[in-house]
């Protein structure tokens, strides 16, 4: 590993494993051509646009889903798969720290941006997600843009909007952010629920000694830092255009790597029609996805550069 990639993973709080995978879906999404090359994509795009969110920012957000959790459907979106209180949890607040880096990332342009948490009904919150904007020397106000924030893992690749969601909003920007399955694990650990808790509460019981508490404590994942890649937006009103694919044959199936546009029902089809295909038409990194409605972008056609995030700004 050279020292410039070294030297990368020390700012972005990152393991050899993680940056591995940033790298990879780097490739896979069109940002980035060859990952044993990745330096000017790592200075000109990665580093500018990650930001990241402490424990007081997680907490804010831990709380504000937890405020609302009750009012939210179960169902992943989509799909009748049911997801219980701990998960359903555990991914609105991953959404939550999308938004909460997108305002740090304005923070670049000394705008101060407020979201809006409160509870009420999915419909709501499908127009925009920051609800306030405050520019230096003037009282805040309502944004003049519609802006909605995705939120999506270090491995994914595709910015995703489903139904008539598009048009709800003026700009739909993407952001992932280096959560796994055990954020929530964590932080708890980190304000001592595991130590002064359960952990405690086991050994009373009789369940632990305490060589064994101090060893699963030992276990458990630490708190730090989370870094959040501001990785690019789709804007609504520009001109796309039908069946937006690109994509690769192999010797049955058809991989689509890259759309940049709306997606229909009997896109698939008419593809299959084109390329000549009798297998399966799959989606890299993913496979399918839940609905045929919609619009779909690749990473690396979002726009992401600092010209391109200027203009957003300054029509706020």
């Amino acid at each position: 590993m050279n020292q410039f990639i070294e030297q990368a993973m020390k700012q972005l709080n990152l393991d050899e494993g993680e940056f591995a995978l940033i790298l990879s879906k780097a490739v896979a999404g069109g940002e980035l051509e060859d990952e044993n090359e990745p330096e000017e994509w790592i200075t000109q795009r990665l580093l500018p646009n990650t930001v990241f969110i402490g424990k007081d920012d997680y907490a804010r957000m831990c709380i504000n889903a937890l405020k609302i959790l009750s009012n939210v459907a179960a169902t992943d979106y989509g799909s009748s798969r049911q997801r219980d209180m701990g998960q359903l949890w555990a991914d609105m607040m991953r959404g939550y720290l999308g938004e909460i880096a997108f305002l740090k990332f304005l923070e670049k342009w000394n705008v101060k941006a407020r979201l809006d948490h409160e509870k009420r009904t999915l419909e709501d919150y499908l127009p925009m997600d920051i609800h306030e904007v405050q520019f230096d020397g003037v009282p805040p106000r309502p944004p003049k843009l519609r802006i909605s924030v995705k939120t999506t893992k270090w491995n994914g690749i595709w910015l995703d909007i489903p139904g008539g969601q598009f048009n709800h909003s003026d700009i739909h920007v993407l952001v992932k952010v280096g959560v796994g399955r055990d954020h929530l694990f964590a932080f708890f650990k980190e304000i001592s629920v595991f130590r002064d808790k359960i952990l405690k509460i086991g050994e009373e019981a009789g369940s632990l000694t305490k060589a064994e508490s101090a060893r699963l404590y030992d276990a458990l994942p630490s708190f730090k830092e989370i870094p959040a890649y501001i990785t690019g937006f789709a804007k609504r009103d520009l001109p796309y255009s039908d069946l937006p694919y690109v994509g690769k044959k192999g010797r049955k199936n058809y991989t689509i790597t890259g759309w940049n546009g709306p997606i229909r029902p009997g896109d698939l089809e008419e593809i299959k029609r084109r390329e000549k295909i009798d297998g399966k038409i799959q989606f890299t990194g993913i496979g399918e996805f839940s609905h045929d409605q919609g619009y779909l972008f690749n990473t690396g056609t979002l726009l992401w550069q600092k010209e391109e995030w200027d203009r957003v700004v300054s029509s706020m």
